[in-house]
């Protein structure tokens, strides 16, 4: 059974904080590779939206459900990812974790009950409607969790998935990440109705809004919500209110957003809020965190020195899990 409390302990908030450092460095670093046309393709960024896939994967078991969205690098690191393997998929290396034919945004590790990473908007979300009927048409005591963007709620899978999920009571956490900006889409010219989680109540989930700022919050809404469901009072709903710091993608010019409001919610870093906690309530010092910081970077530059020496598919392969194989008579 998962315990919904937050221990607040210095060895568990120094492990939330260097996760979130980990994705923030690793996404820093993906940007300086991206402009030297290292990593080519889509690229979208999770800078500030970290301690939400942090605060996550605290509730979750390793034989649980996770769906993602295409900016789902922090969600794959979070869960477990070996960084070589989501740095050669950005590579689009051979060792990579969806051997180099997914890139950024198809990141995928059915071992670790990854099951991507999706270019399409909502598109997760009746996948894992069918994932979790399976669990629980078997009987096995899981929980599938399924994150999207605010973008999602426009979409009738959203509305369609939430609808089947309450009426067969399946055992789902749905996680929205209201960034407020659907693309280049301001929640407020999108939505009447911009409080999210009120559309997942409107089908009978239990639902319930938190800062996404925040790690510790979003860690203990995600643990009230797992232990419900493994009690089995059905699916329920997370809104997470956050903000990316970068625009939607490495392409995008954010016409549609003034800089001051980007530096306001700048202020809300989580990393930076973390960090000043420790440090306020003597958690932390200096060279702790110094520690924290080394490890994270020569994690990322080993990783990229293995990307970089890793191979690309061979040409014999490349119509490998293209095509279904003829059975056998």
């Amino acid at each position: 059974m998962t315990n919904n409390k937050v221990h607040i302990n210095r060895e568990h908030l120094h492990h939330l904080l260097k996760q979130m450092i980990r994705i923030r460095r690793f996404e820093e670093r993906c940007v300086t590779l991206y402009s030297e046309e290292k990593i080519r393709g889509f690229l979208h960024l999770y800078n500030g939206e970290e301690a939400i896939s942090v605060g996550l994967m605290q509730a979750l078991t390793a034989e649980d459900a996770l769906l993602s969205t295409y900016r789902e690098h922090g969600h794959a690191l979070a869960r477990g990812l070996p960084m070589n393997a989501v740095m050669a998929e950005m590579f689009a290396k051979e060792t990579g974790c969806s051997g180099g034919r997914g890139g950024s945004m198809h990141l995928f590790d059915c071992s670790r009950r990854f099951f991507g990473g999706n270019a399409i908007v909502a598109g997760a979300l009746p996948l894992a409607v069918g994932l979790a009927l399976a669990d629980k048409m078997q009987q096995r005591p899981l929980v599938t969790c399924c994150i999207f963007g605010d973008g999602a709620v426009a979409e009738g899978e959203f509305h369609e998935s939430l609808n089947l999920a309450k009426l067969w009571q399946l055992p789902i956490l749905f996680v929205c990440e209201n960034n407020l900006y659907a693309m280049g889409t301001a929640l407020e010219l999108e939505e009447s109705n911009q409080k999210i989680y009120q559309k997942a109540e409107s089908y009978g989930l239990t639902s319930q809004v938190v800062d996404g700022m925040n790690v510790i919050e979003v860690e203990a809404a995600a643990k009230s919500a797992c232990s419900a469901i493994r009690n089995g009072s059905g699916p329920q709903f997370i809104e997470c209110l956050t903000y990316r710091f970068r625009g939607h993608s490495m392409f995008d010019t954010q016409l549609y957003r003034n800089s001051s409001e980007v530096e306001t919610w700048k202020k809300k870093d989580p990393i930076v809020q973390l960090t000043h906690w420790l440090e306020d309530n003597n958690q932390i010092e200096a060279g702790e965190l110094q520690t924290i910081e080394h490890a994270v970077d020569q994690e990322i530059e080993e990783a990229v020195g293995a990307a970089q020496a890793a191979a690309f598919e061979s040409v014999e392969t490349l119509l490998k899990h293209v095509y279904a194989e003829a059975p056998h008579e």
